[in-house]
């Protein structure tokens, strides 16, 4: 079994701030994360390998510093990290990226058979939940997206049995692989990384591809020339005035109707005038 779990690493959104010239995000001082869903995904991807055998690879684009985000995933358990880093790459928005992705991953299943590709739902810092998706078409295989459960995994016979969220309830779908699958936290909860692996992680150095080796892609799809998406301005809105309120203890209980209702027709929430007989209807 080999599954390959892509990952992002973030900044700790709960510290972002917005630079008010640029409207772009101050990284600088500000923690980096591996995106939380994508934490979760391989923690799926390492409970398969514990249970069929087999090997994780892990991957991420971004710059040299992503390389800590990879040893972290060594350290829950992944047997390989490749890091695709280089300036051609920068910029991109989720079409260049899910093509650098797709190119990487097909130079892995050219090494070998992969059975599963693994994405979190969505990254925290750009919320678009476009990436793995985008992957899945160019790659051609089957996508299942906001998966919460596999109750079953066949690398022999080749199928899965997946249940993914949906605004309705919950579907159970059975899927060929290789699939790509985009999973909420539900997938699988946390565990602590075993010593073993905090020692290895300790001494393990990522591969790092650029955009020539070992994978030749399309200067013209790469980083902001392979970007057809244009930010105009990113900015941080202004806080709301609070609403105005008003003491029933100091006008009275009926004065403080009449005047919520004078505010609500001025917002033309409400129509002006009493309501007609026998209710909105008009009916009896």
């Amino acid at each position: 079994m080999h599954a390959v779990v892509a990952i992002k690493q973030v900044p700790d959104t709960t510290n972002v701030r917005i630079d008010p010239d640029t409207g772009t995000l101050i990284r600088e001082g500000v923690p980096a994360i591996v995106n939380p869903y994508d934490v979760h995904a391989l923690e799926m991807a390492v409970r398969l390998k514990e249970r069929f055998g087999g090997q994780v690879t892990v991957l991420t684009m971004g710059p040299p510093k992503a390389a800590e985000a990879l040893i972290e995933c060594v350290e829950q358990g992944a047997d390989r990290a490749i890091l695709l880093s280089d300036r051609k790459f920068g910029g991109a928005d989720t079409l260049a990226t899910s093509y650098v992705l797709a190119g990487a991953i097909e130079a892995i299943r050219a090494e070998g058979p992969v059975d599963l590709l693994l994405f979190g739902k969505q990254a925290i810092d750009g919320d678009t939940a476009q990436v793995g998706p985008g992957v899945a078409t160019r790659l051609g295989v089957p996508l299942i997206t906001y998966a919460i459960e596999i109750e079953a995994f066949d690398p022999l016979a080749r199928t899965a049995i997946v249940h993914r969220r949906t605004e309705l309830g919950v579907e159970v779908l059975e899927t060929a692989l290789p699939a790509l699958l985009t999973v909420e936290k539900e997938i699988a909860a946390i565990a602590r990384a075993p010593l073993p692996n905090l020692v290895r992680a300790a001494r393990y150095r990522p591969e790092v591809w650029d955009a020539a080796q070992p994978v030749a892609f399309d200067a013209a799809k790469l980083g902001i020339k392979g970007s057809p998406t244009v930010v105009g301005r990113a900015f941080t809105p202004a806080a709301k005035a609070p609403g105005e309120q008003i003491e029933v203890a100091a006008l009275g209980l009926p004065a403080v109707i009449e005047r919520a209702l004078t505010r609500l027709e001025a917002a033309g929430v409400l129509a002006a005038g009493p309501p007609s007989a026998g209710g909105p209807g008009g009916g009896p």
